[in-house]
């Protein structure tokens, strides 16, 4: 979802764990992924993040959250939408060694915006 101040809305589905280390940033970026975790998985719309945060995340870690972020539009085009299921199922792949760089283009801070538990 491009806006017309040059950036993209992205959702990321969170647990509590990852959510305590984007709030010990200020709030500006996301944490190192784990050596089992080679991609950052951002998302392209609302729906698919709650659904993750509901139904994974609640069950793994008795709590959900989905957070909303924006980033330069220009340099997420290097990342291909990836369709990971029906239509609306569409993520970005980041591989995890980017992420520095994929940090330093997140336009304002990353916000909470639903909960479940």
């Amino acid at each position: 979802m491009n806006s017309d101040d040059g950036t993209t809305v992205l959702w990321r589905p969170t647990g509590p764990k990852e959510l305590d280390l984007v709030r010990e940033s200020g709030w500006l970026k996301w944490p190192p992924r784990l050596p089992d975790q080679p991609i950052f998985y951002p998302v392209l719309n609302e729906e698919y993040a709650v659904m993750i945060a509901r139904d994974w995340n609640v069950p793994a870690s008795g709590v959900g959250y989905v957070t909303r972020f924006r980033l330069e539009s220009e340099f997420l085009s290097r990342y291909p939408v990836r369709q990971a299921g029906g239509k609306t199922i569409l993520e970005l792949w980041v591989p995890a060694e980017e992420l520095d760089e994929f940090n330093a283009h997140i336009v304002g801070l990353i916000e909470v915006v639903h909960e479940f538990r």
